[in-house]
């Protein structure tokens, strides 16, 4: 049976896709005492890649938007892996951490990043609010407009 946070996301009409793959020498995420750190998600989507390009320029602050979103559903997946399948052990998300690919002269990186940020408020409620950084970065790892990580505590 789904636990309440499970229940939540399926109430609202919100689908996770499918865990990534690391695509380097790393592990997509650690389990440290009561807390899990999270490898920067890029937008994947059960396999494809999505939303690549500087935003900005080849993206709008909508389209990153869109792209942090599906990193944050991303991050999720890769939470409830580290979790057993059970997001009701969520304490609460501590940090979320996004990077944006664009030119110089953009600054609009919060705005961007807030398309995970209300995804974890949306499905975490009060404990889905976090601190949080949103820089530039002149590229992202194969293209992408946007990358983020997170950091959570679990029971």
């Amino acid at each position: 049976m789904a636990g309440n946070i499970e229940k939540g996301i399926k109430d609202k009409g919100i689908e996770l896709p499918h865990p990534a793959s690391p695509a380097a020498n790393y592990v997509p995420y650690i389990v440290t005492g009561n807390l899990v750190f999270i490898a920067g998600q890029i937008p994947f989507w059960n396999g494809e890649l999505r939303y690549k390009g500087k935003v900005g320029q080849d993206l709008s602050v909508e389209d990153g938007q869109a792209a942090a979103r599906t990193c944050a559903l991303n991050i999720i997946a890769q939470l409830k892996e580290a979790c057993g399948g059970d997001l009701d052990r969520v304490v609460r998300c501590v940090k979320l951490g996004g990077f944006v690919a664009c030119g110089a002269d953009f600054t609009d990186q919060p705005k961007v990043v807030n398309g995970a940020s209300d995804l974890i408020v949306d499905i975490f409620g009060d404990a889905g609010k976090h601190a949080r950084f949103a820089v530039g970065a002149p590229s992202l790892p194969l293209g992408v407009g946007v990358e983020v990580d997170a950091v959570f505590e679990i029971k």
